[in-house]
């Protein structure tokens, strides 16, 4: 194993900045003030998974279904666009008839962290960094964001229900942005790829 700390260093702190569980956290206390229940160890554990598997299948899978990672960024980036709207107009796009707890895993776990964003980078870190610290940098990314997960009450009583409103508008008007511009990278890529 060729596990090296500055390798484990590089990848944790660009993971962190992908997956942005501080800048969730509003999303969170929303879908908690909708009566949505939030499973803290179901979400971190499937978007684990989900970002493990896609780190060795997630090519592969994609091109299976004659996907490529543009268009399925684009297709993220529209999803997190109507979450954006959500938070900011005080709108309610996504319908309440999923089955029960399923807000741990959709949207939470996917695509907020588990997403096109994060899909990307763990691909581009295995064209940097050996698998066991790109690994290494995964788990305990995914400790801090259970941890942040788990403590969203004490969050929002911390912020009070006003600094949850001005955070949940500001979150929602950063997360238009990263969807605007994760839509903007990845379309011209993917209107070249189509008219070849």
């Amino acid at each position: 194993m060729n596990i090296n700390f500055m390798q484990i260093v590089s990848a944790s702190v660009v993971l962190f900045a992908v997956l942005d569980i501080i800048g969730s956290m509003p999303i969170v206390i929303a879908m908690r003030d909708r009566g949505e229940h939030i499973d803290a160890w179901k979400s971190t554990l499937v978007a684990f998974v989900l970002l493990f598997g896609f780190m060795y299948l997630g090519e592969a899978l994609l091109k299976l279904f004659s996907i490529d990672i543009h268009s399925f960024a684009v297709a993220g980036a529209i999803v997190l666009l109507i979450l954006g709207m959500e938070m900011v107009f005080g709108l309610q796009i996504f319908k309440q008839d999923a089955p029960p707890n399923s807000a741990s895993i959709v949207p939470l776990a996917f695509p907020l962290l588990a997403g096109p964003g994060s899909f990307t980078t763990i691909i581009s870190l295995r064209a940097e960094y050996a698998d066991i610290n790109i690994i290494i940098a995964l788990i305990l990314n995914m400790l801090f964001v259970y941890v942040a997960l788990h403590s969203t009450e004490k969050f929002s009583k911390i912020l009070g229900v006003a600094g949850v409103y001005v955070t949940k508008k500001f979150a929602g008007i950063i997360l238009l942005a990263i969807s605007v511009r994760l839509f903007m990278t990845n379309l011209s890529p993917l209107l070249s790829s189509i008219s070849q």
